[in-house]
């Protein structure tokens, strides 16, 4: 690694990117989910690694070569874990597909985990916080929608 990072710097990006995917990977075992605290832990943590990777390359042969940009590979981590949460979406019966909430999480700890590996640790935990939150409050919305499409179907 690039001698401008010290150890503890590069334990913290990897550190958080650990907590910050364990606390969305934690809402979604809650909800028992099919992807939970170990799987957004690892996409997190993963993400995070290869961006470390991507900017230590990039400090590496700046200089050597035109075509250096550490946001190349970050950009196929996105991709990758495109893959990896399209596994997690089901076409159930009558045609209703289920996991594609947590797909989307999947992505969008990955997207955290880029964050931390970068050393954006605000944004990373905003977007942690809403992540969160959002999935909190839509919950809510969605069961309080279905219990009033009950109640009017009980009406009928």
């Amino acid at each position: 690694m690039p001698e401008a990072y010290s150890w503890w710097e590069l334990i913290l990006r990897l550190a958080s990117a650990i907590v910050l995917g364990a606390f969305i990977g934690l809402n979604r075992e809650r909800a028992h989910k099919p992807a939970g605290i170990k799987t957004h832990l690892m996409v997190s943590l993963g993400s995070a690694l290869i961006m470390m990777i991507s900017i230590d390359m990039f400090q590496r042969y700046i200089g050597l070569s035109n075509n250096i940009d550490p946001g190349r590979i970050a950009a196929q981590v996105i991709t990758g874990v495109g893959f990896l949460g399209a596994g997690t979406i089901i076409h159930a019966e009558g045609g209703l597909i289920k996991g594609l909430t947590t797909a989307a999480s999947i992505w969008t700890v990955a997207g955290i985990g880029l964050a931390c590996g970068s050393g954006m640790y605000f944004l990373a935990m905003t977007a942690t916080l809403l992540v969160v939150v959002t999935l909190a409050l839509v919950n809510r919305f969605e069961q309080a929608h279905k219990k009033r499409a009950r109640l009017s179907q009980k009406k009928d």
